[in-house]
């Protein structure tokens, strides 16, 4: 009760403790921001890419035939709920006199990908609809159909980084022209060069995809694998596809339906496939946090610099509870000498400062808590008020990748950082403590 009593007292009577509670609070509130939108970002980046290509992902370097048996043998094992195929290209995109984007063409099964990866949602209009994606364009249903990124359609406004959603809409159901093509062939000695076989195909806009991401959104066309294989590939036997996207059934582990799928292809390969051995070899098969580690341990080792760099920043406040300590012990000494002449030993004497200077800690910690969560949460709110305010955009999709700022609070580092924050107040007070430990009460209170 006396430590509770004296702590209160402090508190009540010394305005200045205030300054080392709001220093922790805005120390602790800038390292929640901080973690919260790196973690944030990188999970966000995670889940772009599951929702691009699912959880596990078949790439080959050769174009192989047959897929639909292999999606088939793959769907009817447990570790596999719905599996899709795909086929990339590269190419122009004229969409009128003097607009040609060079856009990435994907050969993809609408209703398929939906299963994997719930495509759906990306598009404008047949997002909105209970039906299944189709590639079948508004007015044009003998016409070959694609979908367009939004992004391909028109740049974002630079102040708002908003699209134009009413002139993209608008090219629903107008033909366009692709021009595309494959390389065969390579440098030798003898001379031959590799050869271009270029291929124009036209095709009718059919819905319009925004993922949110400006990857995808900026340039990519999404057409019906069968037309592109053929357009492609004229040699292969179709239907032909790269890559099976793979979205794995409830509470299965990773690595063993890895081991599943990796068993299923090489059986694949030599009953249908002729057991070719590029094929065996060139194969890979991973989760997308694998296809995306790279990236991912980039993004980590970023965030722990940063938040290296700000804990450094923030030792300013053990110093400046230190600073503030030290003055209280200096004008209590007589408190402090009436305590110990009642009978407190020097450790509760010590002990009286250093729960003092954690109570600070876990009070200003309380409130950086909240303080970062309201900043976290508004974090998109807070860079439009800047945008309005200031003329100045900080976030970017073209950028940043991502059309919104992930605003959700890393708990788990806010309670590491929290118990840290106390910590340091704690030894911010140690050498205060000592020395009120070591008063000596015959001293000062000899003339009183």
């Amino acid at each position: 009760m006396l430590k509770l009593f004296l702590w209160l007292r402090y508190l009540r009577k010394k305005k200045i403790v205030l300054l080392s509670i709001a220093a922790v609070a805005l120390s602790v509130s800038l390292l929640i921001v901080v973690a919260s939108l790196f973690t944030g970002f990188i999970d966000t980046f995670e889940k772009a890419a599951v929702e691009a290509v699912g959880d596990v992902v078949l790439y080959s370097e050769a174009t192989f035939a047959k897929y639909p048996l292999l999606i088939e043998q793959l769907e009817k094992t447990e570790s596999v709920e719905a599996a899709t195929a795909m086929i990339p290209g590269s190419g122009l995109l004229h969409l009128g006199r003097g607009n040609v984007r060079a856009v990435q063409v994907w050969g993809i099964e609408p209703v398929g990908r939906e299963k994997v990866t719930g495509f759906a949602k990306f598009l404008r209009i047949q997002g909105q609809t209970a039906g299944a994606p189709s590639f079948k364009a508004p007015n044009s249903p003998e016409e070959t159909g694609g979908f367009v990124g939004i992004g391909v359609l028109g740049e974002p406004d630079e102040q708002t980084d908003e699209y134009d959603y009413d002139a993209a809409e608008k090219m629903i159901g107008r033909s366009v022209v692709l021009t595309t093509g494959t390389v065969t062939g390579q440098d030798n000695q003898d001379g031959t060069r590799p050869e271009f076989k270029r291929q124009v195909m036209k095709f009718a806009i059919a819905d319009i995809v925004e993922t949110g991401v400006y990857q995808f959104d900026s340039g990519c066309v999404y057409l019906p694998i069968e037309k592109l294989s053929k357009i492609l590939y004229p040699d292969v036997e179709s239907p032909a596809a790269s890559q099976i996207f793979i979205r794995l059934s409830e509470n299965t582990e990773a690595d063993n339906a890895l081991a599943v799928i990796r068993g299923v292809w090489r059986t694949f390969v030599q009953e249908h496939l002729g057991a070719d051995t590029y094929l065996m070899t060139s194969t890979s098969i991973g989760t997308a946090r694998q296809l995306q580690s790279r990236f991912i341990a980039a993004y980590e080792k970023q965030m722990g610099i940063l938040l290296l760099i700000f804990g450094v920043i923030s030792i300013g406040v053990v110093l400046l509870v230190f600073c503030i300590f030290s003055m209280i012990v200096r004008l209590k000494q007589k408190d402090i000498a009436i305590i110990k002449s009642c009978g407190a030993t020097s450790s509760s004497v010590a002990v009286i400062f250093v729960g003092f200077g954690a109570c600070v800690g876990a009070v200003g910690s309380g409130i950086g808590t909240v303080l970062g969560y309201v900043i976290t949460r508004n974090i998109n709110t807070i860079e439009d008020w800047i945008r309005i305010i200031f003329g100045l955009k900080l976030w970017k999709s073209s950028v940043y990748l991502f059309s919104k700022i992930p605003n959700e609070v890393n708990w788990s580092w806010a309670m590491r950082i929290v118990l840290m924050a106390i910590i340091a107040a704690a030894i911010g007070t140690l050498i205060p403590a000592i020395v009120a430990a070591r008063t000596k009460p015959v001293n000062l209170l000899r003339y009183e």
